[in-house]
């Protein structure tokens, strides 16, 4: 089933109930499991957190780390990197994202935070898009995330 099916969280569900059809945003996610991905890809239930640790490895790892790490050298492909997800989503750099929202807790948000930086540098995001942190009590978090899809606008970025 399709991540932005699958996951059932507040702001899953917030996605879903402004964007039903998935026209108002491309969207990412971040996963401890999978990594950086679309949510249009069909993934397993699984039980995974980020930690400081991974999300510190994650960043390191930059744009050509796959996630999940490949158990044996032999089988190189094994998950996906951040790059070739991005990649595929703006269309490899022909329409890169000039609306970014990255949405979710402190440590999604900053590996997000890196992860657009290096898309920047690969022509995936534009150098001057306008990037907002969506951040806080999920309350307010739900809200914010629904304002951002609500938002008039030629181009939609990648909520992730």
């Amino acid at each position: 089933m399709p991540a932005r099916l699958r996951y059932d969280g507040p702001l899953w569900r917030t996605l879903r109930a402004v964007d039903p059809d998935g026209v108002c945003a491309k969207v990412a996610f971040l996963s401890a499991h999978y990594g950086f991905r679309d949510a249009e890809t069909p993934i397993a239930c699984y039980d995974a957190r980020l930690t400081q640790d991974l999300a510190e490895r994650m960043i390191a790892g930059g744009m050509t780390t796959r996630w999940p790490r490949p158990r044996r050298v032999t089988v190189p492909t094994a998950g996906m990197h951040p790059g070739h997800e991005i990649a595929s989503m703006s269309r490899y750099g022909r329409e890169p994202f000039s609306d970014v929202a990255l949405v979710g807790g402190r440590l999604y948000v900053t590996v997000m935070s890196a992860m657009v930086a290096g898309f920047q540098r690969m022509g995936c995001v534009a150098t001057d898009a306008s990037v907002a942190t969506i951040n806080g009590p999920i309350g307010r978090t739900r809200q914010d995330l629904r304002r951002w899809l609500l938002m008039s606008g030629n181009s939609r970025g990648d909520a992730s």
